[in-house]
């Protein structure tokens, strides 16, 4: 029976998982090698807590009972007693390596270890740690609180236990889950980016303009948001490393990045993180950069 669940990393992804943990009754334990990154995250979870509240989706009392399960640290090793811990740091894989073999020593037998990451080979990150068969690919989808899709990947190693423990969870969550198999990009961004890569590549080579490329995809195939309205949001360094990761892992020309992708991480224009993408938001309407 899982109850306790720790997270590592504190960003936009690890704080929307402590969101709808709390909210679902686990006791969380956040983690981040930030103090300041920490509150950050918390204020971030207050905030949303209280707009769910003002919709009338959430009681006052419900808020204040989330918030209190929510506790924070930025000692790894508290989350060694934790039932499951879910890592949701920077999009690179030595980073992950460093965080699971500093979490191990600690580590409860029951504990589930689990990796938030997008794109990165389940199998291979789960080798490393003393528990493969314990080791599960839980993808969610940004944002977190809103998203009701969970990308459960097993590893070759994966023990059905954990992954009809993870299920539970999930429903628990109140969200679906779509099992996906181990490779590069599983469901979701194996789809998701060769789409916005190829906007990118419509774009580089003078197809139409960002304007005109985010309109046609939203009014002619009925997409909530434009293809490169999305890559801001979801941050064009985590597109280019998802679209490498893709072009690695199955060594295919069509997965091959958009150089202007890569010029714009090089100009250090990272999307709405950074202000500035395929649109600048420095001013109080979004204006295409192309």
């Amino acid at each position: 029976m899982i109850q306790t669940v720790g997270i590592v990393g504190a960003g936009q992804m690890g704080n929307g998982i402590a969101h709808v943990f709390a909210q679902a009754g686990y006791d969380v334990l956040l983690n981040d090698i930030s103090a300041a990154g920490l509150e950050t995250a918390v204020a971030t979870i207050a905030r949303n807590l209280e707009r769910q509240v003002m919709r009338g989706k959430v009681s006052e009392q419900a808020r204040a009972a989330a918030m209190a399960r929510i506790k924070t640290t930025l000692v790894p090793a508290d989350l060694g007693p934790c039932d499951l811990i879910i890592e949701a740091a920077t999009e690179k894989e030595d980073i992950k390596d460093k965080i699971f073999a500093s979490l191990l020593p600690h580590l409860g037998a029951q504990t589930i270890l689990t990796s938030n990451t997008s794109s990165i080979s389940i199998t291979r990150l789960g080798s490393r740690t003393d528990r493969p068969e314990k080791f599960m690919g839980f993808h969610f989808m940004n944002p977190v609180p809103v998203m009701q899709l969970v990308e459960l990947i097993r590893g070759i190693a994966t023990d059905k236990e954990t992954y009809d423990s993870l299920l539970v969870v999930v429903g628990r969550l109140g969200k679906t889950a779509a099992s996906a198999e181990d490779f590069p990009g599983f469901i979701v961004n194996r789809i998701l980016m060769p789409m916005i890569n190829e906007a990118v590549y419509a774009l580089f080579e003078g197809v139409g303009s960002v304007k005109s490329i985010d309109g046609a995809l939203r009014l002619g195939a009925n997409h909530p948001m434009g293809p490169l309205e999305l890559a801001d949001f979801i941050g064009l360094d985590t597109c280019l490393a998802i679209m490498n990761v893709l072009h690695d892992g199955l060594a295919d020309t069509k997965y091959r990045p958009c150089p202007l992708l890569t010029k714009y991480i090089e100009a250090g224009w990272m999307g709405r993180k950074t202000q500035r993408g395929f649109y600048d938001y420095r001013g109080e309407i979004p204006v295409p950069t192309r």
